[in-house]
């Protein structure tokens, strides 16, 4: 048998007997003596034996809609949740982080050197809003922080100031920009 259709039969096996029990459970409310609500509710449990005394599924029109409906939820349910379902690491404990190389680097960098924002020597990050491959796209804000004297000027600030790619917003308190 062919993966693929082993893999839909196995997603979808359980919402389809889900759904004909289903129908017996909708024919279990047909069973149950009563007008009102309330009175269905209270002789429910004495129409469900009734209900379940065949194997069959139930093959009334409105049981088998009512379990097709109720099949078709779950398996909408379970594609839902599977779709937002989180991407966990197994296997890879805490603490299991290193260094980046320059190959990690690399599909963030435009190749033209001016349409980067220079991050480090060796790092910079794209301008472009829409790389080639969207997981590449990053914010471009920046905010530098660090003691006096550390470099914030002189290493970040001018070479980007130089390249003159986008707009900025410098805060100099000081005014020793020039």
């Amino acid at each position: 048998m062919n993966t693929k259709i082993k893999k839909i039969i196995i997603l979808n096996l359980p919402c389809f007997v889900f759904g004909l029990m289903s129908t017996k459970v909708y024919k279990a409310w047909r069973l149950s003596e009563g007008y009102e609500i309330s009175d269905k509710f209270l002789n429910f449990s004495d129409s469900f034996s009734k209900a379940f005394q065949s194997p069959l599924p139930s093959f009334n029109i409105k049981d088998l809609m009512f379990g097709i409906s109720i099949a078709v939820i779950l398996r909408f349910v379970i594609y839902v949740k599977s779709k937002n379902s989180k991407k966990y690491r197994k296997g890879i404990e805490y603490g299991s982080a290193r260094w980046g190389k320059s190959t990690d680097i690399e599909p963030f960098i435009d190749p033209v050197f001016q349409n980067n924002i220079i991050l480090t020597q060796t790092e910079r990050l794209m301008m472009s809003n829409r790389p080639k491959n969207p997981k590449y796209a990053r914010n471009k804000n920046v905010i530098i922080v660090g003691g006096s004297g550390s470099g914030k000027t002189r290493f970040w600030l001018k070479p980007n100031l130089m390249q003159c790619h986008s707009s900025y917003v410098v805060t100099d308190p000081n005014g020793n920009l020039q």
